[in-house]
């Protein structure tokens, strides 16, 4: 009997030895989900525009040359809901393959900020000018041309400076402002900027 009994709480000791560790992986593995969580909300908030890090009105002076396209959501829920940092690198990948349909290149676009709220500006090789208005808190910026006023968003980029529109202002820019003659990658770039509610589009600006 006592055999029995000691053997009963021999195996009872390894049940609860087994528990005690399966509990102990459990609670690395969820240490590691709450690092990758972590790791892509830091990835996050560098893809959102109405509350990201941006730049002061001293830190947008200067003149700006193409980079790269650029994406982002104006929030860290539009982001979210419409599929994360992968959406955001889709966008990004096919905004360069219309941008390069277009002509689109370090030599033809670019924009300068000057002291007075005055800018200088080319898109596809096409000058334009005229004043701006910027909002450091938010990032928002409006340029000012003789013919309309085209809305956007500034925001820091790992290499220098964001400038994004929504589907309607990176219509006008690319068709009233840069004259760009191919309808067709015109319109999947809008559409890309449609793509998800609260996408913006546009180009990663370095000096």
């Amino acid at each position: 009997m006592k055999k029995t009994t000691l053997t009963l709480f021999t195996a009872m000791t390894l049940m609860m030895s087994s528990c005690i560790t399966s509990g102990l992986g459990t609670t690395s593995n969820t240490n590691s989900t709450t690092g990758v969580l972590t790791s892509v909300l830091g990835a996050v908030l560098g893809q959102v525009l109405l509350g990201g890090t941006t730049y002061d009105q001293a830190g947008i002076l200067g003149s700006w040359n193409y980079n790269a396209p650029s994406a982002a959501f104006t929030t860290s829920q539009a982001l979210t809901k419409a599929g994360g940092s992968a959406t955001i690198n889709n966008i990004a990948s096919s905004l360069a393959s219309n941008y390069s349909n277009i002509g689109i290149n370090r030599s033809n676009t670019s924009f300068s900020f000057l002291a007075g709220n005055k800018f200088t500006a080319k898109v596809n090789g096409i000058p334009f000018s005229g004043t701006y208005t910027y909002n450091q808190q938010n990032g928002e910026i409006a340029l000012k041309t003789a013919a309309e006023t085209i809305k956007g968003n500034v925001t820091k980029t790992e290499k220098g400076m964001g400038l994004m529109f929504d589907a309607t202002q990176m219509t006008n820019l690319l068709k009233k402002e840069g004259k760009v003659g191919n309808a067709a990658a015109v319109l999947a770039v809008s559409k890309l900027a449609k793509s998800a509610n609260g996408a913006r589009v546009g180009f990663e600006l370095t000096k």
